[in-house]
């Protein structure tokens, strides 16, 4: 309506005009004063700005391959060399797409700090929302109130999904006119007068090619205006269950208003025919089927987290549900990704259920990663390459990691300072560079954040030489810790080691104790563990 638009205006005017008195200094903080001198004091406008985590591989955004599955120069995607684990990931990725993979179980070996996780992130990004792919970690199995079988099955049946095809007939158009009537209606029961307030309306719906006029009840009537529908709006109602839903406002009404929110979204005036069919696609996962049909509750069951153990029962009779379907071609079944970080922390039962779990036709891919060498299998005295029992190893697609280069730590270093917002000059980098060759990656990493609010306490924009070195003294990386340890190890409680015993900490990562001292380091950038 008219006086509508002109409300819509004024405000929109003042707006402006308030804003031009507004002061453009803003402070380090982000907050900007108000400069004008007839505005009200203490009153300040603060520039709002969206807050991000930034985790340890939010940067990677694919595994950086081109079409011919050969890795992109300069950091694409924010992943940097590894580029024969990423050729051999990106086989595996375009397998998966085109459904010839399932059932396989992947292998990422490799030291501490050479890009596993990220490479598993990587493949996620690429594989993309539509395919499931759930991450877990080796010893979550023995933390969660359920057995450990239960727990690995509710993670395969999580990466495995359900896309489910429906039809249905919809009406389609935009809303020309809404007209809503309330009449008094009176009526007599048992001798007495009954009187109450009737809602009826009527419904002008057209697309390009024509418009037809609709009757509404007292429901339809709610629904509408539950959705806060108005002329002008493009909306779909599924004749089956009465559903509206409001798709966007239509481009030839974009003009009606000087102002519009951020969330308003135009779309097209639909063609062709008002009632059409439409194929419904929904994405579920097997576990969610699981869950909804094991409790009474199962759908709140899924927010709150708390599904507990599932009967077999269950799961066959939604196995064979979904068989039919499938055969029926209503729905189709897409094997998604599992990945187990640590896997060496799993036991001889595990093991022996993931061997079995991969044989059956519903299974996901199944991607592993672990950093040991050879070492016990968990639970056992017997010694197997990266404490995973052979005959699991057998059934193993193996991709190795290598160490990064100082120029590849460098570049991932770069990527990092750009994740962080962090400005760092030229030398400065070459030096962080330097001390993750001869430490760690990780370590390095850690120390971009650190140097940067050191910068910022000396009033500086740019990490300099003399930030990294201020931190490289405040927090020290594991060789200095364990060289402190085997310097004063009298003093400290519990100590194991013989006065006799000495430790490399040169950086070879070579174990010069005694085996009765019982310490092992788990090579460079790992802790120094101890023998009960």
């Amino acid at each position: 309506p008219p006086f509508i638009q002109i409300i819509h205006s004024n405000l929109f005017n003042r707006r402006k005009e308030h804003s031009t008195t507004v002061n453009n200094n803003m402070s380090a903080a982000g907050i900007k004063l108000t400069g004008d001198s007839n505005a009200t004091s203490g009153v300040t406008v603060r520039e709002l700005t969206r807050l991000e985590r930034i985790g340890a591989h939010s940067h990677i955004r694919g595994l950086g391959l081109d079409d011919a599955l050969e890795p992109r120069r300069g950091g694409s995607q924010g992943m940097v060399g590894q580029a024969k684990a990423r050729r051999a990931v990106g086989v595996i990725y375009r397998m998966i797409n085109e459904g010839k993979i399932g059932g396989r179980a992947i292998l990422l070996a490799g030291r501490p700090g050479t890009g596993k996780t990220a490479i598993a992130m990587g493949l996620a990004q690429e594989l993309g929302e539509d395919t499931p792919f759930t991450t877990m970690s080796g010893s979550e199995v023995f933390s969660l109130e359920m057995s450990k079988t239960e727990a690995l099955t509710q993670a395969l049946r999580k990466s495995i999904g359900i896309r489910i095809l429906e039809e249905t007939e919809v009406m389609e158009g935009e809303v020309v006119e809404i007209q809503i009537d309330t009449a008094f209606s009176g009526e007599k029961a048992g001798g007495k007068a009954k009187g109450g307030m009737e809602k009826t309306g009527r419904l002008t719906l057209c697309t390009t090619d024509m418009e037809t006029v609709y009757d509404l009840g007292a429901k339809m009537i709610d629904a509408l205006s539950k959705e806060k529908v108005t002329a002008g709006d493009v909306i779909t109602i599924d004749k089956a269950s009465g559903k509206i839903t409001k798709l966007g406002r239509s481009f030839s009404r974009s003009r009606d208003y000087d102002a519009m929110g951020s969330s308003t979204r135009f779309v097209q005036c639909p063609e062709g025919e008002l009632q059409k069919r439409k194929e419904v696609v929904h994405n579920v996962s097997l576990h969610e089927i699981d869950v909804i049909n094991s409790r009474q509750q199962g759908f709140l069951a899924l927010f709150a987290g708390d599904t507990g153990e599932i009967k077999s029962e269950v799961r066959e009779q939604i196995d064979g549900k979904v068989v039919e379907w499938r055969e029926e071609g209503r729905a189709k079944i897409i094997p998604g990704v599992l990945f187990i970080d640590e896997v060496h922390m799993l036991d001889m039962e595990c093991f022996s259920f993931l061997n079995r779990a991969l044989e059956s036709d519903m299974a996901p891919v199944l991607v592993i990663a672990t950093n040991r060498g050879i070492a016990k299998i968990r639970g056992t005295e017997y010694k197997s390459p990266h404490g995973i029992p052979l005959d699991l190893l057998d059934r193993l697609m193996i991709v190795n990691t290598e160490p990064y280069l100082q120029s590849e730590i460098r570049q991932i270093l770069t990527v990092r300072c750009e994740e962080e917002d962090v400005e760092m000059a030229d030398d400065a980098l070459e030096l962080l560079a330097r001390i993750g060759t001869e430490t760690s990656l990780r370590y390095a990493i850690q120390m971009i954040i650190t140097a940067s609010l050191a910068a910022e306490k000396r009033k500086s924009a740019e990490v300099q030489i003399e930030d990294i070195k201020r931190v490289y003294r405040l927090f020290v990386d594991v060789k200095r810790s364990t060289q402190y340890l085997m310097e004063f190890n009298k003093e400290f409680m519990f100590n194991e080691l013989d006065d006799s015993a000495e430790y490399d900490t040169g950086g070879n990562g070579k174990e010069q104790a005694s085996a009765e001292d019982g310490v092992s380091p788990e090579g460079k950038g790992d802790a120094m563990t101890t023998s009960p």
